[in-house]
């Protein structure tokens, strides 16, 4: 299980009851899954220090008919609920996944269960449900009030982008308490209920680490008291663009650093990323790499050549040659690679007008890169040269109003950052995304995916489009800032609350 927290109890001076279901008003084939749970009270806060209790995944079935006892002991026996079964389709669903609390001896003293909403394809939207503490247990402070953090945090750590509950009105306070915040008033088998929602932020936090510097830095000089654009930037025409137009002719100038660590931890695949993203910072221009140039610092002898292995296949698979370079050694390790390219016609990343549709076209083949799970996608190491200069020339074929090429911040951020340059916001469609079967949603829409290109016509003018990726019109640019994610059922929720780079429009 990826880095599942196992999380001890925390002394909560208070009881928890909780209720859980999505109200799929908008999902009628969903119906059935409205799951009626309804409240358990865990006991008054106990006197003195709680016993130690343990959460975690449910590994076996003894641990889960162990939870399901306590389950219809709660809501069939005491509260008399449920005539006969609590059980429900949710419990038939192989995604769902079973946390429990258990004593130092073993024994299960409570638990929950999360699960996918929408049914086949798991979009990243989860509720969590079946919450229950034994009888026995709930002087044992804290057991309810843990397993539901330790469900929220589960369910990011598994790439969730949306996560609710639906709880009895009078347990609300203790839900904002623990952080969630309230959606809307329902009445679940004519008892009032609060449909409830768990805040995950990683989307945001992604693009604040990774690019909200970028205005601090470069959106005006900081030496002139005017305000006046940094003389670091390119023509506005293209601010915070993926390449920069070389004045007075047709070539276009691209330049990315390797993070050092990478360079350090896998310098064959540093070299080749170095190129990779070269080669998409042009294409998303409509430019053809002519050649390349790299700076390179390595320990010794030895470790450059393996970074220069790298570089050298990449050179090759694209067909654009190393001109030259510098190379250090004796030094830590760092790798940087300035592109040159050629075009007739350059295409912006600012090009995009609120109402024009949006597209992702990415390579969906391939696998997680051994070493980044859910951070690095690679579907290019393994492609022959031919077809990785065939998705090179798509974006210029296409000649679409703006594209980006899909960088570290994500699809999500990327996106952000178009709709930024072109003055707009922007909503993309959850399920209409592109995505490999074995991404989670929230790591796919945050990853560096290998090639992927966001791109923005008027509606019906699209054209990009290969057999070598997939390609869908998942959006619409908006007046307004930020992103936004429509889900199946109309529900919008908030990715990115404002630009992303801070560089602004380049129709100002």
């Amino acid at each position: 299980m990826r880095s599942m927290r196992r999380l001890q109890h925390a002394a909560v001076s208070r009881g928890l009851t909780v209720a859980a279901s999505p109200g799929l008003s908008g999902l009628p084939e969903l119906a059935s899954r409205a799951w009626q749970d309804l409240t358990v009270l865990t006991g008054p806060a106990s006197a003195g220090t709680p016993p130690p209790f343990l959460i975690e995944p449910a590994d076996c079935d003894a641990d889960v008919q162990a939870y399901r006892r306590i389950r219809r002991d709660v809501f069939v026996a005491e509260q008399g609920l449920f005539p006969g079964s609590d059980g429900d389709d949710v419990d038939d669903d192989p995604r769902t996944v079973v946390l429990v609390a258990r004593s130092p001896e073993g024994r299960v003293l409570g638990g929950v269960r999360l699960a996918p909403v929408t049914p086949a394809v798991d979009l990243g939207w989860w509720t969590g449900s079946r919450l229950v503490v034994a009888k026995a247990a709930r002087t044992a402070g804290g057991i309810g009030a843990a397993l539901v953090r330790a469900a929220s945090a589960y369910a990011e750590d598994h790439g969730v982008l949306r996560f609710e509950a639906t709880v009895q009105a009078q347990n609300e306070l203790l839900f904002r308490r623990l952080g969630w915040g309230k959606l809307r008033e329902i009445a679940v088998l004519g008892k009032p209920h609060v449909h409830m929602r768990w805040p995950i932020g990683r989307i945001q936090q992604h693009a604040e680490r990774d690019k909200a510097m970028l205005g601090r830095l470069f959106a005006a000089d900081p030496d002139d008291a005017a305000g006046r654009p940094s003389s670091f930037l390119g023509g506005k025409a293209f601010l915070g663009d993926d390449g920069a137009p070389v004045p007075g002719t047709d070539l276009v100038a691209a330049c990315d650093a390797i993070l050092p660590s990478m360079v350090e931890r896998d310098p064959e695949w540093a070299g080749w990323c170095a190129v990779l993203v070269n080669m998409n910072d042009l294409s998303a221009m409509g430019a053809k790499g002519i050649g390349l140039m790299d700076a390179l610092g390595a320990r010794d002898e030895s470790f450059a050549r393996r970074v220069l292995r790298g570089l050298t296949k990449a050179s090759e698979a694209w067909g654009v040659p190393l001109l030259g370079g510098h190379t250090h050694v004796g030094v830590p390790a760092s790798l940087s690679v300035t592109a040159i390219g050629r075009t007739a016609r350059l295409v912006p990343g600012g090009g995009g007008r609120p109402g024009h549709s949006l597209s992702l076209t990415a390579d969906t083949t391939g696998q997680w890169r051994p070493g980044y799970a859910g951070r690095q996608w690679d579907s290019t190491s393994t492609r022959p040269g031919a077809e990785l200069r065939e998705l090179g020339r798509l974006v210029r074929r296409a000649d679409p109003a703006a594209a980006k090429d899909v960088s570290m911040v994500g699809i999500v951020g990327t996106t952000g950052m178009l709709a930024e340059a072109s003055g707009c916001g922007a909503v993309l469609d959850v399920g209409s995304i592109p995505r490999p079967a074995s991404a989670a949603m929230g790591d796919w829409l945050s990853c560096f995916p290998g090639y992927a290109m966001v791109t923005a016509d008027r509606p019906g003018e699209g054209r990009m489009g290969s057999p070598l990726a997939s390609t869908a019109e998942c959006g619409r640019l908006v007046e307004g800032s930020g992103v936004q994610l429509r889900w199946p059922d109309g529900m919008i929720t908030k990715a990115i609350s404002n630009n992303v780079t801070g560089l602004g429009s380049t129709q100002a």
